[in-house]
């Protein structure tokens, strides 16, 4: 039988796609996918060999090729880690990251955008490359402590990702003294330099006291507490009440009875809620959201600011908001016995919670109650108080829209949430669980609603028209959330089985009704928290976009954030381009679905550096607050393992901590990947994910946010 020879034309469409995603590894069915021709498997297969005998490709594992790179360079974010090794960080699912070790790291830093020149892959190794050039650094300032040595000082900074100290003469220390934590911005790098010049930009205090490891945390994360003098200035000049005309030119809803449900200590009320009986069970809800768009115009200083903040920042004692006070707390919170400017999605429903109508526009309303959750609560639970019926019949419809969305595959993702309770110095006193309660249920159910219509009406107005075809196209503000990876499922599935716990992955229906099962059994376990923390990193991060609409955790077709534009941009947008389709109003150039999409990637990115910043206010306060307890011994369950340690929450209080590897003095202990595992070498103990154990707090570090462990009788 004579061997097929491999079709010229087809190779070189095969390495032209290998050239085209020079990181990515590909299998002959992947290949195929994305052939522009229809090809045979065995022809894509003789292919292959031929450009494999050429060294044209290379085969990393079986099956599974890569392009063989001839001084290719890409561009990319770089991570390093607390060892000062690098990482260009692919963004496609499939793709390999690239190593950079420290030599070829070139004065990069953690989040750069640079470029970098890949290195010719040796057999059965990763990829490698060095950074050539930076294009675009992520950050100039950075937190640390400072280090004089007479009249110059060297800066340690506290985040171990920046590899190098830097150096600051005595003409920009700026008044700060030896061992203060300080904001330092670095001025030059020369290139033969072993480290950078700076200059000190902020004296935040001595170290360890509340307000200076709050400050610390929050300049870490990028973020600024006062408003530059211009944005304070333009709000200023917003008058603190509505106009007569303005309001003339709205929905009058100032008659219909409006109250708000929020924390006890809130400010800023973003959304209310209105109740009015039409007809034997027919009633009108109105979910009033504050106008921010009104107040807040595009091009404008205030709306630069608000964009680069993107968000509201909730640390563990403070907020950091994305509006100045004059518009958060003020002329925007739609506070009790003020009349308030507001956009709203209004409903008529039935007790079902079936939708029979709906409109949306711009509103005045008279909010005539202010609730805290706890007072709601009384309230649904007495019988007795305020506006009883309303609450009850609102209640109601909640638990049927609630009902509803499990029916349709939502997935209830309700973690446990540990709050702490300050002294006036910040000092944490008391940890306490935060129960959620029908409240706070109802005020969720119908900010989903108007989350769910106002999506579907962005997504309407492209009805009838060919999705590719851009000219009249009319994007709207997403907040999408994708089903899970099927490989993490699998992964997942076979992890919990230890507990005796299953999930079905025959559909995206049976898996989302497996992990509402999970989270129902092991409520009240040991393992919850754990299980609960797993089941959510298993699935997709919710993001924004204007690119596609479904939100797989909630099981809605389209969804967005309408109902909290105080605190989030894409909220902000939604509403602009919301009030432009309601007026048939032609899309401004700016607002064209490329400059969206931009504006959506900035917000995601600043969602997460907020919940960061949050994460590490947190941590640290766990370290203050465990600093009482040391040599206390508590029951704790293993939530994570890694190379130089196993990680353990406490059940009392859902602090985490480290039981270092270089601790455990019985065994010469290693890490297991592949079993989420930390093995004795000769005994072959073995501490898992999941194990319940018993530790006794040996150290805590408030400022570097560290708590250390050790075992207790193993």
């Amino acid at each position: 039988m004579s061997k097929k020879n491999a079709n010229p034309e087809l190779e070189q469409a095969i390495l032209r796609l290998f050239k085209n995603n020079p990181t990515k590894l590909f299998n002959h069915k992947q290949i195929r996918s994305r052939l522009e021709d229809p090809q045979d498997t065995q022809d894509i297969i003789v292919a292959l060999n031929s450009l494999l005998a050429k060294d044209l490709i290379g085969e990393l594992e079986r099956g599974k090729y890569h392009y063989v790179h001839q001084m290719s360079r890409i561009e990319g974010y770089i991570e390093i880690t607390a060892k000062g090794a690098g990482f260009l960080v692919s963004e496609q699912e499939g793709e390999e990251d690239v190593y950079i070790a420290p030599r070829d790291l070139n004065h990069a830093f953690h989040g750069d955008l640079v470029m970098v020149q890949l290195f010719a892959r040796k057999k059965g190794k990763r990829m490698e490359g060095e950074v050539m050039e930076i294009l675009e650094r992520s950050r100039r300032k950075f937190v640390g402590t400072l280090d004089r040595m007479g009249d110059y000082a060297f800066f340690l900074p506290d985040d171990r990702r920046l590899y190098v100290d830097i150096f600051i003469p005595a003409e920009n220390l700026n008044g700060a003294k030896d061992g203060e934590k300080v904001i330092v911005e670095i001025t030059d790098w020369p290139e033969k330099a072993k480290n950078p010049f700076g200059k000190v930009a902020q004296v935040l205090g001595k170290p360890g006291e509340h307000d200076t490891e709050m400050h610390a945390i929050i300049a870490e994360f990028g973020f600024q507490v006062a408003f530059p003098p211009e944005v304070e200035a333009m709000a200023s000049e917003i008058p603190d009440t509505p106009s007569k005309e303005e309001i003339a030119k709205r929905r009058d809803m100032r008659k219909t009875l409006t109250f708000t449900i929020d924390p006890a200590d809130a400010k800023d009320f973003d959304d209310a809620i209105s109740f009015k009986k039409l007809e034997d069970d027919l009633y009108e809800v109105g979910v009033h959201i504050a106008d921010v768009s009104h107040y807040v115009k595009h091009g404008t200083v205030l709306d630069d600011e608000a964009f680069e903040r993107a968000t509201s920042v909730y640390l563990v004692d403070r907020t950091i908001p994305m509006l100045p006070e004059k518009l958060s707390n003020g002329v925007c919170s739609l506070r009790p016995h003020e009349e308030k400017l507001t956009f709203s999605a209004i409903f008529h429903l039935n007790s079902a919670g079936q939708v029979q109508d709906e409109w949306f526009g711009k509103t005045v309303i008279y909010s005539d109650r202010r609730f805290s959750y706890e007072e709601a609560q009384e309230v649904l639970e007495t019988g007795k108080g305020d506006h009883a019926e309303e609450l009850i019949m609102l209640n109601t419809m909640a638990k049927a829209l609630k009902e509803q969305r499990f029916k349709n595959g939502a997935i209830s993702f309700e973690t446990e949430e540990v709050k702490f309770r300050l002294d006036d110095k910040g000092v944490p006193i008391e940890l306490y669980k935060k129960v959620r309660k029908d409240a706070h249920k109802l005020v969720e159910e119908f900010m989903l609603l108007a989350n769910r219509k106002v999506a579907e009406f962005g997504y309407k107005q492209n009805e009838g028209r060919d999705r590719k075809d851009k000219a009249g196209f009319k994007p709207f503000v997403y907040r999408v959330h994708d089903s899970p990876n099927e490989e993490k499922i699998i992964e997942f599935s076979k992890f919990i089985k230890r507990w005796g716990y299953e999930i079905k992955t025959g559909s995206e229906k049976q898996i989302a009704s497996s992990f509402n099962q999970l989270l129902d059994d092991v409520e009240g376990k040991p393992e919850q928290n754990i299980l609960q923390s797993m089941a959510i990193r298993t699935m997709a991060k919710a993001l924004y976009t204007t690119k596609k609409a479904g939100h797989y955790g909630l099981a809605f077709d389209h969804y967005s954030h309408f109902t909290s534009p105080i605190r989030r941009y894409p909220d902000l947008m939604a509403h602009r381009l919301l009030e432009l389709y309601l007026n048939k109003s032609k899309l401004p150039k700016y607002m064209d679905q490329a400059f969206l999409e931009q504006q959506c990637k900035h917000s995601s990115e600043m969602e997460q550096k907020a919940a960061e910043a949050e994460r590490a206010s947190v941590k640290y306060k766990q370290a203050e607050y465990l600093s009482q307890f040391k040599g206390r011994v508590f029951e704790g369950v293993i939530s994570g393992v890694t190379e130089w340690g196993i990680y353990v929450e406490l059940i009392e209080n859902k602090c985490e901590g480290m039981i270092r590897l270089n601790t455990m003095h019985d065994d010469f202990y290693e890490f297991d990947e592949e079993q989420r595992a930390v093995v004795g070498k000769r005994y072959k103990k073995r501490y898992r994910i999941g194990d319940m154990v018993k530790i006794q707090v040996k150290k805590t570090d408030p400022v570097k946010r560290h708590i250390d462990f050790i075992f207790v009788n193993r």
